[in-house]
Formats: C-alpha cells, structure tokens, sequence
C-alpha cells in the first residue's frame, strides 16, 4: 500500500492529517505531515523531512505539499525520485482524502486520482436569497435564477 507524506507552511499539514484521521481513523500509519516553520533552516526541514519519509516504511510515497516553490515543495522536490515517490503541490482536502482512499492502488494511479480529487473539489457554488426573505420591487440587484 502506498503512504503520503504532507509537507506544507505550518499548521497546514498536520490540520489535513487531522481531517483526514477525522474520516479515515484507518489510516494513521500511513499518512505523516511534516509542518514546516518560519524559523526553521530548509536544510533542518530537509532532515525532518527524510526521518519523516523513514518513517512510512512503505515502497511508495505520494508527498504532498502546499505551494509550488515554497520551501516544502523545494524540501520535497529533494526527496522524490520520480518512481518509487512523486510530488504533487497544491494539495486540499478533497485531494488528500482522494488519495487516501485509493492508496492502494499503483503509485500511477494514485498521482492522477490525486490530480482528479483536487481539480473536482474545486468548485464555485452559487448563492440563492435566504429562504422567507422578502425581496424589493425594482430592485436591480434581485436576480431570480441563479449566476
């Protein structure tokens, strides 16, 4: 089974850890983050990043990381090796809850399930009037379909 590590500006990764225990309590040893602090030297965060690599003790890892060219995607661009782990950044939520549910699978798919998870729960949703609200006539504002 294939692990995740999450690397991203504190307290970002360990709060996604944290939604992801929240609704799969399963998957705590396969899942790590690595919360990466203002203070803290990129070669420092690279060594906790490798003990925390360790620690999966798993053939494949997916990292995860928040922003692309912040220090924990320059950190994990160090780690992966493009076969046995791959990189994706920009993670949320749905992304990571994604990937946990299908860490079974091959570290390809994984990638593009992860990919899928992230861009599909990215979505607009559009505002209706609260319910029993009474609307003003000829208001230019008072739209009654949705935009």
């Amino acid at each position: 089974m294939n692990s995740i590590l999450i690397i991203a500006h504190a307290p970002l990764a360990h709060a996604l850890r944290q939604c992801a225990l929240h609704v799969f309590p399963d998957c705590e040893h396969g899942v790590v983050a690595l919360d990466v602090q203002p203070n803290v030297s990129p070669e420092e965060t690279i060594g906790m990043a490798r003990v925390a690599m360790q620690q999966l003790r798993t053939s494949h890892t997916l990292v995860l990381t928040d922003v692309f060219g912040a220090t924990p995607c320059n950190v994990a661009q160090k780690l992966v090796d493009g076969v046995r782990s791959r990189l994706i950044t920009g993670v949320n939520l749905p992304m990571l809850l994604r990937t946990v549910s299908y860490r079974h699978e091959s570290l390809d798919a994984l990638v593009a399930r992860a990919m899928v998870g992230g861009t599909q729960g990215i979505m607009q949703v559009a505002i209706t009037a609260p319910q029993n609200q009474a609307r003003k006539k000829n208001d230019p504002n008072n739209h009654d379909h949705q935009q």
